[in-house]
């Protein structure tokens, strides 16, 4: 856990739920993130952890790809959605698809099918759930593909915190998984009326189901 002894006041920095607001995550995430050496953080002499808003933006660039605003002194309040995802209304035309899937050779297959049959859509890859949520919240998908079985935490669990933030609903929800029927089942609880595509069937089946969800999403 990157943390050391605290930074003089006057560096700008934000607690670990504005944080979670902030890249729409929940606040165990960020703690992990903490932990991992992903994000510059202290503790107050009450145990509570302070995480410097430098690190936050920095963050945000290696997922984003685009430049990080210069930190400010003045402290400012977080979005539930961050200021630099939302962009000019004229941006969210294009179709974002955000895929959550720890397999590079399930993300290649996934980006060639989508590259085939849906050139105009924008793919976002995530290797892992934390990555993936705080994506979700930058980037706002119009649908989001997940695994079940990732990383830190999996996809019943992330699609479970997900559901907690508005802007959740008006995400179109597809899990692909290697699981079969009866190894889902301990996974109900996230995935009723959710579409579900077993990975043995992925390139027969994807298309026309990706398909139906930008239908209705249009509609």
């Amino acid at each position: 856990m990157s943390e050391h002894n605290p930074p003089p006041s006057l560096i700008p920095h934000y607690t670990t739920a504005e944080v979670a607001n902030l890249l729409g995550m929940a606040v165990r995430s960020v703690q992990l993130m903490v932990d991992r050496g992903e994000l510059e953080a202290w503790k107050t002499p009450g145990g509570h952890r302070r995480i410097t808003r430098a690190s936050v933006e920095q963050w945000r660039t290696r997922q984003s790809g685009t430049p990080a605003p210069a930190p400010t002194m003045a402290a400012a309040a977080p979005a539930s959605i961050p200021a630099a995802a939302q962009g000019p209304a004229s941006a969210k035309s294009v179709t974002r698809v955000l895929l959550i899937e720890d397999s590079v050779h399930f993300q290649n297959l996934v980006r060639l099918l989508l590259q085939r049959h849906f050139p105009q859509v924008e793919l976002h890859v995530a290797h892992d759930g934390i990555t993936g949520m705080a994506l979700y919240g930058q980037i706002q998908p119009d649908v989001l593909l997940v695994d079940i079985l990732l990383p830190d935490i999996d996809g019943a669990a992330l699609i479970t915190t997900l559901r907690t933030h508005a802007q959740f609903a008006r995400s179109k929800l597809l899990v692909v998984t290697s699981l079969d029927a009866a190894e889902r089942e301990a996974y109900a609880f996230a995935l009723s009326g959710v579409r579900v595509i077993h990975k043995p069937q992925l390139v027969q089946q994807l298309p026309q189901v990706m398909q139906e969800l930008l239908q209705a999403e249009s509609a």
